[in-house]
């Protein structure tokens, strides 16, 4: 599985880790950025994994900030991408089972790299169950996002 992954400065210090375990994986890690710990903004490395994901370069992305949360909610913008802030492997595994998750974010300033390393192995080794009712609402979800798409907001101020 080819796996992007993306992260701002808050997330580099985690970088390194969750690259190798995808490797070690048996994964490719197709790396977005950063390549450094200078200040950057997060929804740039969120976009990149998330249009890799769209796009299908990658089949799950994974992308590293502070909390998780920027990360998360600029990741979910992208039409197909469906993002998730996860730092217990319960939620982990079970957002792909149930949900079809297929980007995890993780925040680097609340977990550490042993979490990290067993959060990237329940994401990668879950599937998508295709159970009637797992269908069934993501259908509702891809719905929902079918009646927002292309409508734009920005905060003034």
């Amino acid at each position: 599985m080819r796996v992007a992954l993306g992260c701002d400065h808050g997330g580099f210090p985690l970088k390194a880790t969750v690259i190798a375990e995808i490797e070690r994986l048996g994964h490719e890690a197709l790396d977005k950025g950063t390549f450094s710990d200078a200040a950057v903004d997060y929804p740039d490395f969120a976009e990149a994994v998330g249009l890799s994901v769209r796009s299908g370069e990658a089949q799950r992305g994974i992308v590293l900030c502070g909390s998780g949360v920027g990360a998360s909610v600029a990741a979910n913008k992208i039409t197909g991408v469906r993002a998730a802030v996860c730092h217990d492997t319960y939620s982990a595994h079970q957002g792909v089972e149930h949900d079809d998750m297929n980007v995890l974010t993780l925040g680097a300033r609340v977990i550490g790299p042993e979490v990290a390393i067993e959060l990237v192995r329940a994401f990668l080794s879950a599937r998508f169950s295709g159970g009637e009712r797992h269908v069934r609402r993501l259908n509702k979800v891809l719905a929902i996002e079918a009646r927002f798409a292309g409508e734009e907001g920005k905060i003034n101020g």
